[in-house]
């Protein structure tokens, strides 16, 4: 790795440069007017490949397109496909930042854009370690697969239709994702597990219009008391989940899961004042760490019914809506939990309201396990890279792509992120420290060195 970490530090200028050039293209994927902004930032990281001499082409969806590259097979190596997205969320508020969004900005070790390090830096740092190989070593030392999209901030529809049509052309032995983060500020770490998702609007109606409460209140069911109640069924005074069959398929943690969550730096009082609460709360017999990467949840995410304008307006409502989430570990199936959800609600939704549920896709969880050899291949190498061993966690979110290249190319996917947790993703101010920015770099550039030695199943 001598040559290859030497050509890093040659190059680490130029890397950051390179950095800034694709963060002023606001490629934000959600804005129609960003349509073109979203195909120059793709032709950027198409350029970049094609400069390597790898096999690399943009192709066409009913969406914005997708970048592909691959270099060339070895024998006896695996096969790593790599994943990252080259679009970005909308920077509103603008008046919330302190320098430009698509300016970026170098402040106390940090670089301030967005994109910075969702996912822009943190995907960059693959393609640079793959260049370093190619340039200081002449050849990877393994089989690289580069499969970077335009639409994971709206969903990434094309992607999965891609990855279903074209199994052979992704065919690989592990997939490997930097678009999350370390464990803290100063340690690494590889993210084992993520909680899958299932999202519903449940919408009630009752009377054909809103109807004055002094005149009809009492004699007609009130839609927002309806759905107060039927929420309030869905979730006990224990914190557990009350649809039914709701935990029948969850998979324990085990007593090394539960060392490894107990072992973790983690400050409660800490915890709480960075988030400005008093309290934690949650699923009884569970600590923090556990409940919000590990254990199954119930969240409402939004509610609208009745008057919402200033001052007093004395209405019976004629509708109640409200929009929530389940996250889900392993094992648990969305689809299931669905039906049970349903039948759950209609059983709690009274006489003279009419009720809707409507389903916006889920996602099961995922865990790789820790006795993988491509786990300890990564450890070593983010060792390398960050001068200190990595720690293991889980993360309460969820990557549905990662249950995707599970189940249709049927491998397991490396979750090593390189950003922090205040890198303010999706908010004004958002940042990547330059530092990590190189170590990822540098853990990556060794990955594919520790990886090559894996032997293929």
């Amino acid at each position: 790795m001598a040559n290859i970490d030497e050509y890093l530090t040659q190059n680490s200028q130029r890397f950051e440069d390179e950095l800034c050039e694709l963060l002023r293209i606001p490629s934000v994927s959600a804005d129609s007017k960003h349509k073109a902004d979203v195909r120059k930032a793709g032709d950027w990281v198409l350029k970049q490949f094609q400069s390597l001499g790898l096999k690399a082409e943009m192709i066409e969806t009913a969406g914005h397109p997708l970048v592909y590259a691959e270099s060339l097979p070895v024998a006896g190596a695996p096969t790593v496909l790599v994943y990252g997205h080259y679009d970005v969320q909308p920077p509103d508020p603008l008046d919330q930042w302190i320098s430009p969004p698509f300016e970026p900005t170098r402040r106390d070790g940090n670089l301030y854009a967005r994109g910075a390090t969702d996912d822009k830096g943190q995907m960059l740092t693959h393609v640079k370690s793959a260049e370093a190989w190619l340039k200081a070593a002449g050849k990877l030392p393994l089989q690289l697969k580069f499969l970077i999209e335009g639409e994971e901030e709206v969903g990434s529809e094309n992607l999965y239709k891609f990855v279903a049509a074209n199994k052979e052309k992704l065919c690989c032995d592990v997939a490997v994702i930097s678009d999350c983060s370390q464990f803290g500020p100063g340690q690494p770490a590889i993210t084992y597990g993520l909680r899958g998702l299932a999202y519903f609007e449940l919408r009630l109606t009752g009377p054909k219009q809103d109807l004055h409460s002094g005149t009809f209140g009492g004699a007609v069911v009130n839609p927002a008391i309806a759905l107060s109640k039927m929420l309030s069924a869905l979730i006990d005074e224990h914190g557990r989940v009350q649809v039914p069959g709701f935990y029948d398929d969850v998979l324990p943690l085990s007593d090394r899961e539960r060392q490894q969550f107990a072992a973790l730096p983690f400050n409660e009082e800490e915890f709480k004042k960075q988030l400005g609460v008093e309290a934690v709360a949650g699923e009884d017999g569970f600590t923090t760490l556990e409940r919000r990467s590990a254990r199954p949840t119930f969240d409402i995410n939004g509610l609208t019914s009745g008057y919402q304008g200033e001052g007093a307006k004395t209405i019976l409502p004629a509708k109640a809506s409200a929009k929530f989430s389940f996250r889900l570990v392993p094992n648990q199936d969305p689809a299931k939990i669905a039906k049970s959800l349903e039948r759950k609600l209609r059983e709690f939704c009274p006489p003279g309201i009419k009720m809707e549920l409507v389903q916006f896709g889920g996602a099961p969880g995922v865990v790789v396990p820790l006795e993988s050899p491509y786990v300890s291949a990564a450890a070593k190498a983010i060792e390398h890279g960050f001068g200190k061993a990595p720690v293991y966690i889980r993360e309460g979110g969820s990557i549905p792509i990662v249950s995707d290249f599970r189940q249709q190319l049927g491998v397991d996917t490396l979750l090593l992120g390189w950003g922090l947790d205040d890198d303010n993703t999706h908010s004004p101010n958002e940042k990547f420290n330059l530092a990590d920015f190189h170590r990822g770099i540098k853990s990556s550039a060794a990955l594919w060195s520790e990886l090559a030695t894996v032997k293929r199943k």
